[in-house]
């Protein structure tokens, strides 16, 4: 379907496959496997942990314990060498809302971004956060300053799942991370990340820089 479709917009519009995996410990090979079945432009990893496999191995009915397994697994999926950018880099906090406290977590999250930081691995800004129980992109304001602190490249991505949320919220995004400290967006093309300045990102959209 995908290469069809690229075949119709041939000359107007570059449509790319990529690919969005679950990561947990383990699934490794078969990760290698899957991303090998045919060329990829852009190849994203997810903790998912509300998925039930996910969650039935590794949640132990404690929240702040899966808060803190998450951020070690998002740092693992990056070591794994799999993915070109992490998704949703703190999704967690939509597990239960009533247990975040980012403040808590602080430490945790910067032993992580140490680690990913060290990989070369880019994050995603998700832009559909701000419609999950916690409404904010993800990552939050303090964890997308200290991915900007560690140069951490940032692709941002609307999570979209139909076609009317396609670019959802990219503006904002982009300004937030000119208020981060970020002065370009990155994206994959063929699996090799490419930059972009962000004000020349916002004339794009038609927007003002």
């Amino acid at each position: 379907m995908i290469a069809a479709t690229r075949e119709s917009f041939a000359g107007r519009l570059d449509v790319r496959l990529g690919l969005e995996s679950d990561f947990f410990p383990g699934v490794e090979p078969w990760l290698e496997e899957l991303h090998a079945r045919t060329p990829l432009s852009h190849v994203l990893g997810s903790v998912h942990h509300q998925v039930q496999d996910y969650r039935k191995r590794f949640y132990t009915g404690h929240a702040h314990s899966y808060q803190e397994l998450y951020f070690d697994h998002l740092a693992l999926s990056a070591e794994s060498g799999l993915f070109d950018t992490l998704a949703h880099p703190d999704l967690i906090k939509n597990e239960s809302p009533a247990d975040w406290d980012f403040e808590r977590l602080r430490p945790h999250v910067a032993r992580a971004l140490d680690r990913i930081a060290a990989t070369g691995v880019a994050m995603e800004f998700n832009t559909s956060g701000i419609q999950k129980a916690l409404p904010e992109m993800n990552p939050s304001p303090p964890q997308l300053a200290m991915m900007r602190e560690r140069e951490i490249p940032v692709v941002i991505g609307a999570d979209a799942h139909v076609p009317q949320r396609v670019g959802d919220g990219y503006e904002t995004a982009l300004n937030l991370l000119r208020e981060a400290g970020y002065a370009e967006v990155s994206f994959f093309l063929d699996r090799q990340r490419r930059t972009i300045p962000i004000d020349d990102a916002c004339q794009s959209l038609g927007s003002k820089p």
